[in-house]
């Protein structure tokens, strides 16, 4: 993928010298509070080989998300296409992140989130990107506001990927952004 950058960051493909980063990301308590599941390294190497293998076919994808002034990553932002939803169309494309704590609280998410919303409308030409979260996870909601997405209580939803075993984590709420909606705000 060809990077994007903001004004502190660069959002970019992965790379093999990332790997320990990636894993501490995917089994750190805190960040993972609204998963039910904590990556080994192996899991979470198998993982970033998936997300490189989805960057590579499609141009985008969960990027590392680096801080421009010394390349290290901070964690990643970008689109997906979620399978596994049924709630949602086939093609849809959500938009998502994750962080180290260590940033959190910055406006990393945010302004990593409108580069990405730009990409999405303008280069790819898409007419909705939506974003889902577990409803008690307040951060990430809070984030889906400020980036201007809309929440769709009908499109609310227990997420199927979450086991029985964490029966608070399976109610997630759904945000939705309009191509045209987005256009209006950048107006």
């Amino acid at each position: 993928m060809k990077p994007l950058e903001t004004e502190r960051l660069i959002l970019r493909d992965w790379r093999d010298e990332d790997r320990p980063f990636f894993h501490r990301v995917n089994s750190d308590e805190t960040v993972m509070e609204f998963f039910p599941f904590r990556r080994n390294r192996e899991e979470a190497d198998a993982m970033m080989d998936f997300i490189r293998e989805g960057i590579a076919q499609n141009g985008f994808g969960f990027a590392a998300a680096a801080l421009k002034e010394t390349g290290e990553p901070i964690g990643f932002v970008g689109l997906h296409r979620p399978s596994g939803l049924s709630n949602l169309p086939k093609g849809t494309i959500e938009i998502g992140w994750r962080l180290a704590p260590e940033f959190w609280g910055k406006g990393y998410v945010t302004e990593a989130a409108r580069a990405w919303l730009a990409y999405g409308f303008e280069t790819l030409g898409l007419d909705e990107i939506v974003s889902f979260a577990v409803v008690d996870n307040d951060r990430s909601i809070a984030v889906m506001r400020r980036i201007g997405m809309r929440h769709d209580p009908a499109g609310d939803f227990n997420h199927p990927g979450v086991p029985d075993s964490h029966p608070h984590l399976k109610p997630h709420a759904l945000y939705r952004l309009s191509q045209a909606d987005w256009r209006t705000r950048q107006g």
